[in-house]
């Protein structure tokens, strides 16, 4: 095992001092929880909760916004609306970071590399996504519009992408509705962290905890779902790009909307810097930006998950073992499935709080829900390093590794 360094001091790359994030609200068709409230003021309101924790807004040199859906009022700089928005100085500078379902932990990195380079001292960094507002593919791709443009990029559902790759790794149905089962379980017994920041607008509690959540779930319950995708004419598409390839079942069906990710509003920022810094601010942190990693496979393949957790661990010079936990994040049940499986990390390190499934995806926001989930679950252990993972469309994926000093 790697051990964790004996003093803040010695320690190098981007200290995370501070990590927040809203509650994720549920999407309805009838109008959600945070239905009302735009993307740019659920990150303005995390801004506010960070001054009120002390950060001292005019030390900041950057603030970071991942956004996927960088359309209409997630459009142009959100992350400069929400310094507005917020009250901070105008002399802090942000800007938006769009990788799709990885653009939170994208920020992430991009912060950490500003930090770790001497490009900035203190920068925050998240994300934030309304999907009751702003819904995904609002921003009408022209892969997603043109046939042709499509095929060249490999374009499907990304939920055909989902029972692709369970079909490929050779996943049941059943595995996939236990996986749900257990998300919801351990999303409900999840205790409450000060990582969470309350929503209330005009003088009113609008949300304090995650929603999604449901007691009761059951695998013979969730087994009589229908599939959400067993008739999806993409399915061909999908099998076509990887003809060459074994793929147990000749159609699609094996997702169900217990086993997909909940649409979600929500937002994430995490304060990063030097040790000078932080003594400059007077914070100790809580950890460190250890390393990160990209990579991407043919799409519409949702497997470059393995690819970009191998490459942060060998960037960090660590082994899966050394991993206290993990959050995959679960874009659909089989990609958390699928990446313990092939890094040999078992369930008990993993999503230790319930996942996508049960409380929500909200695109941009969960790189940073995912690392201040992390961070929380490791200072329960006493510290330790954490291993984050997102995959997206188009093939692509994204891992972060932290380390707590709790």
């Amino acid at each position: 095992m790697v051990s964790l360094p004996g003093k803040e001091s010695a320690v190098r790359g981007a200290l995370i001092f501070e990590a927040v994030r809203t509650p994720r609200g549920r999407v309805r068709r009838d109008g959600g929880t945070l239905a009302a409230v735009p993307a740019y003021e659920l990150f303005a309101g995390l801004l506010a909760e960070l001054s009120r924790r002390g950060i001292p807004e005019r030390e900041v040199d950057d603030v970071l916004v991942g956004v996927s859906t960088p359309v209409g009022e997630q459009g142009a700089d959100l992350a400069r609306v929400a310094i507005a928005v917020a009250g901070w100085p105008d002399e802090v500078s942000g800007g938006v970071v769009s990788r799709m379902c990885c653009s939170g932990l994208d920020a992430i990195a991009s912060a950490a590399a500003q930090v770790a380079s001497g490009g900035g001292e203190l920068v925050v960094a998240g994300g934030a996504e309304s999907m009751s507002r702003t819904p995904m593919f609002a921003d009408e791709p022209a892969f997603a519009r043109e046939d042709e443009l499509g095929e060249r990029v490999g374009f499907v559902t990304i939920g055909v992408a989902a029972d692709l790759m369970a079909a490929r790794f050779g996943i049941e149905r059943s595995e996939l509705d236990e996986w749900a089962v257990r998300s919801h379980s351990l999303a409900l017994a999840a205790p409450a962290t000060d990582s969470v920041v309350p929503i209330a607008r005009g003088g009113d509690l609008l949300l304090d905890r995650d929603e999604g959540a449901r007691h009761g779930m059951s695998g013979p319950a969730l087994a009589e779902l229908p599939a959400l995708f067993g008739q999806d004419p993409q399915w061909a598409r999908a099998l076509g790009r990887f003809a060459s390839e074994r793929v147990d079942r000749p159609t699609a069906g094996l997702h169900t909307v217990a086993t997909a990710p909940q649409l979600a509003d929500a937002a994430s920022a995490v304060v990063l810097g030097t040790s000078e810094a932080g003594r400059r601010i007077g914070r100790q942190s809580r950890g460190r930006v250890v390393s990160w990693a990209h990579a991407a496979v043919r799409s519409p393949g949702l497997w470059a998950a393995e690819a970009a957790a191998r490459k942060a661990l060998a960037r960090a010079g660590l082994e899966p073992a050394d991993i206290a936990v993990a959050e995959f994040n679960e874009s659909f049940a089989v990609t958390p499935i699928v990446l313990s499986h092939q890094l040999g990390i078992g369930e008990a390190r993993v999503n230790g709080s319930g996942g996508a499934v049960a409380v929500g995806h909200p695109l941009g926001a969960s790189g940073g829900i995912l690392l201040a989930t992390a961070l929380d679950r490791l200072a329960e252990r006493g510290g330790g390093f954490g291993l984050l993972v997102i995959p997206a469309a188009l093939g692509l994926a994204t891992a972060v590794i932290v380390e707590s000093f709790s």
